[in-house]
């Protein structure tokens, strides 16, 4: 009964057919090594099981760049499901990551990347307005203080919510501490201070990538259209 109990519970990844493919699985359950064997969706109606170790490997906590197949920014996927997406034949790598770590499975490896792009074109819902957040404000602004140009650590509100103003792309800036700290709750005109770029809502569909990612890897830079950090 005990080897019947490990014979059941000793599943290997095994290819379901075709290059990248593997074998699907219904739960997550204990391998009789002790590995983890765990179901990731890849978000097109197929599942991918990896065998981890207790220990969650540090590739990971790593983001992959998707790219529709026009080459328009989509989102940072987890290199986990980059690499389910690249297993099941629905992407390809763009940039490889030097520094990325070899996945493997039954019979097949991928070294994980920085940038892949799918195969099938997607259609991404328009939105009109960016949501503002602190990470798409630094983008905006370049990571420089709106003031005095130095780098920027914190946001600020131009009109002080205090005498009105709003939380809105057209009122908030990146700040340096020492601006920050010595602007207050004063208006501009009281200080003799002017900004050093007008404060405009960003626009375009990699504005919906930046809104919820503040470190971008080098290699993301050219289709995004803007510095990293």
């Amino acid at each position: 009964m005990k080897n019947r109990h490990a014979a059941r519970n000793h599943r290997q990844l095994q290819p379901a057919g075709g290059r990248g493919a593997i074998a699907r699985a219904d739960a997550r359950h204990e391998h009789a090594s002790g590995a983890v064997l765990e179901v990731v969706p890849d978000g097109f109606g197929q599942t991918t099981e990896f065998a981890t170790d207790h220990v969650v490997p540090e590739w990971i906590k790593r983001r992959v760049l998707l790219l529709n197949v026009t080459y328009e920014p989509l989102t940072a996927l987890p290199a986990r499901r980059a690499v389910v997406l690249m297993a099941c034949g629905k992407a390809d790598t763009v940039h490889e990551d030097e520094f990325g770590p070899i996945v493997h499975s039954a019979d097949w490896s991928v070294q994980v990347p920085s940038v892949i792009r799918l195969r099938t074109y997607v259609r991404v819902p328009y939105r009109a307005r960016i949501p503002m957040t602190r990470a798409a404000l630094m983008h905006r602004d370049h990571f420089r203080c709106a003031y005095c140009g130095a780098k920027a650590e914190t946001i600020d509100h131009v009109v002080p919510r205090s005498r009105g103003g709003g939380h809105s792309w057209e009122n908030c800036v990146a700040c340096c501490a020492p601006c920050n700290h010595r602007k207050a709750d004063k208006m501009l005109s009281e200080l003799g201070w002017t900004l050093r770029a007008e404060l405009v809502p960003p626009s375009g569909p990699h504005w919906r990538l930046l809104a919820a990612t503040k470190e971008l890897h080098p290699s993301w830079v050219p289709y995004l259209g803007v510095g990293a950090a």
